[in-house]
Parts: structure tokens; sequence; C-alpha cells
């Protein structure tokens, strides 16, 4: 198994109390509570933005000092945005294809039709997963990381609190009413918000136009799918059990989370 996609969403598509949620910021503010959307520009086209994380501060200069994009399209610093690795067993994985856009090209590469045609769910959500994880964008070469092509960062605190659950791709063409097409699939989530260069997403933006398939439309910012209403989430999910001895839902992640499974 391996990556065969990489692309971003304006704001996050997924929802952690206290590290992005309606309490975030950013430099167009934030979107309130679940169900009322607003909508940012990424790129040249609208998309639908999502939650904010809490790290930016409009009297540090790391959040406000503009950035020289020179591969990226419509990327802004101090804005937030949620990265997804979609990973399948069926990529053309070490070859020069491994990389395409649109993600499912990448996904079912080397699945010939036929046997594409026979699979059932568990098929799916054994062989195809997606790490996520969500940036906050800083001018500030302290937080480069230059090789975020390959997988989300796993680095002290980057990677460490992971939420499993099993779920469906996103994007704004799917919501309470549309589903997707594409379930279950494994996702990986990193519940923390992390800060990150603007030049650690330029470089790989320059790295995804080096890949033989063209990359371009996923150079920018998507839009966020809306949060998933409780009673299309899966039924495996675990609940953590609160502070106080009570059960609370720690997280409420865009689907909720199942017995961890490790598919890479």
């Amino acid at each position: 198994m391996c990556p065969v996609n990489v692309h971003w969403h304006l704001g996050t598509e997924h929802y952690s109390v206290g590290e992005y949620d309606e309490n975030g910021d950013g430099p167009h503010g934030n979107i309130p509570a679940p169900e009322q959307p607003s909508r940012r520009l990424g790129g040249d086209e609208k998309v639908r933005a999502g939650f904010r994380c809490h790290h930016f501060d409009d009297s540090d200069e790391k959040f406000t000092t503009e950035y020289d994009w020179k591969h990226c399209i419509g990327m802004e610093v101090g804005e937030t945005y949620e990265v997804h690795w979609p990973h399948s067993a069926a990529g053309a994985c070490g070859t020069v294809n491994q990389y395409q856009t649109p993600f499912y090209d990448g996904v079912f590469c080397n699945l010939p039709l036929d046997v594409f045609e026979t699979l059932q769910p568990q098929d799916i959500a054994s062989a195809v997963g997606v790490q996520g994880q969500i940036f906050t964008i800083v001018n500030d070469e302290s937080y480069f990381y230059p090789d975020m092509i390959r997988g989300w960062i796993v680095d002290g605190d980057y990677g460490k609190d992971i939420h499993y659950y099993t779920g469906s791709t996103t994007g704004t063409s799917r919501n309470n009413e549309i589903c997707s097409a594409y379930a279950p699939i494994t996702w990986q989530v990193d519940r923390k918000c992390h800060m990150i260069s603007a030049s650690s997403f330029d470089k790989l933006c320059y790295d995804m136009k080096l890949q033989r398939d063209d990359m371009e439309k996923d150079l920018h910012a998507h839009g966020s799918r809306e949060l998933v209403h409780d009673y299309m989430v899966a039924n495996n999910q675990q609940r953590r059990r609160g502070l106080h001895g009570s059960d609370h839902e720690h997280e409420h992640e865009h689907e909720h989370e199942h017995e961890h499974q490790e598919w890479f």
C-alpha cells in the first residue's frame, strides 16, 4: 500500500474540540457551529470553507506576512488547511505512475475492471485508506518540512494523537443528502492542528508538478464537506470516557472512529 495522491481542503472537514472547531480563527475568521457554512476563495473558484485551528494571531508576523507562492495556487498564510493522502493497495506503488489526479485514478490504478465490479465493502476498507493532517500555514522557516508528498508528518506531536474510523471520500459533492460511492474506507486523522511553513506547501506543489500524471487540479484548496449528522455515522465508533467519568465525545470527527486498524 502506498500514497497515490495528495490534496487539501480549505478549513477542516473534520472537527476536534479545542484544536479545529467553530472557535478557531484565521485571516477571514471562521465558520459558526455545524450546518451554517460560509464560503471563501480557494484559487480562482469559490469553495465551501471548513473549521479553523486556534493558532492564528494577527499580532504575530508569522501569521500575517505574505509569502511569494511559486507553485501552489490561491494559498494564504494564516489559513487552515486539511491535507489528505489517499493510500491504496491497488496503486502503482513504486512506479512513476504512483501519484495521480483525480485521486481515485490512483486508488484503482492497478485494479482490473472485472475485479473492481466484484469488490465487497470490506475489500475496499482493507485496501483503501486516507491519512489526514491539519495545518495552519505560517511564514516561518522553523516549521519547514521538505517531503510532504510522501505522507503525513510524524515528528514530536505531529502524527502522535491519531483518530481511526471508517468513512467515505469527502468534498463538497457529498453532504448529508448525497452519499459517496466510495465507502467504506479506513481513515486515520491527526486530532491536533500543527503549524507548517508556507515553503513546505510550495515544495509539495513543486513535487506534484514533477509527477508523470497532471496534478494541476490539486494545486489549490478544495472545498470542505459539511460535518456528518450523527445518525449517518458508522455504527462501530468507540467513545472516550470524559474527565469526570461520564461518556463524552472528546472529538466529533467527520465520521466516527472504530477499533484501531493498521492499514499501512
